[in-house]
């Protein structure tokens, strides 16, 4: 494993200075999971929930949280985004919510921590529209899925 890029000789957190990168274009794909009742996927699956569309609400709470990425993890850099896409998959086997979110950009630094910050509040953002019908939903499984671009090249996970 390389050296942490974050901290300084001295161990105080620093900002990487990207100036001398190349632009190139990254692309980089998470994910996350909230599971909940079947009586509550069904409310979301049938736009039934009296608070409105969730999915609809929560694809804008992740395109916003990947816009904002930088205001919320402290040594991000701020990115011109080019696209964010947040995909749903209603698995009602396994009575749950998968949530895929994709960040693109051409640009000197990768975009994972916004493809992540758009899946996980993404989540949140069910879990806050569906509590009064379901308090036992649980988000996890945040993960990064893919990145492409970029000095350390791609990387895509191992499926599980």
């Amino acid at each position: 494993m390389s050296e942490l890029t974050h901290l300084d000789a001295q161990g105080n957190a620093r900002m990487v200075d990207v100036g001398g990168k190349a632009v190139t274009s990254r692309v980089a794909m998470a994910a996350a999971e909230i599971n909940m009742a079947a009586e509550t996927l069904a409310l979301i699956a049938n736009r039934g929930h009296k608070k409105g569309d969730v999915l609809a609400v929560a694809r804008i709470a992740g395109i916003q949280a990947a816009k904002k990425c930088s205001d919320l993890i402290p040594l991000c850099h701020p990115l011109m985004l080019t696209s964010v896409n947040l995909d749903f998959d209603l698995d009602q086997v396994n009575s749950r919510v998968l949530i895929c979110a994709s960040c693109a950009l051409d640009g000197k630094t990768g975009v994972e921590m916004e493809a992540l910050a758009a899946a996980s509040v993404a989540a949140l953002t069910i879990y806050d529209m569906c509590k009064a019908v379901d308090k036992n939903m649980v988000i996890g499984n945040i993960r990064v899925l893919e990145k492409k671009g970029g000095k350390s090249g791609d990387y895509k996970r191992k499926v599980e």
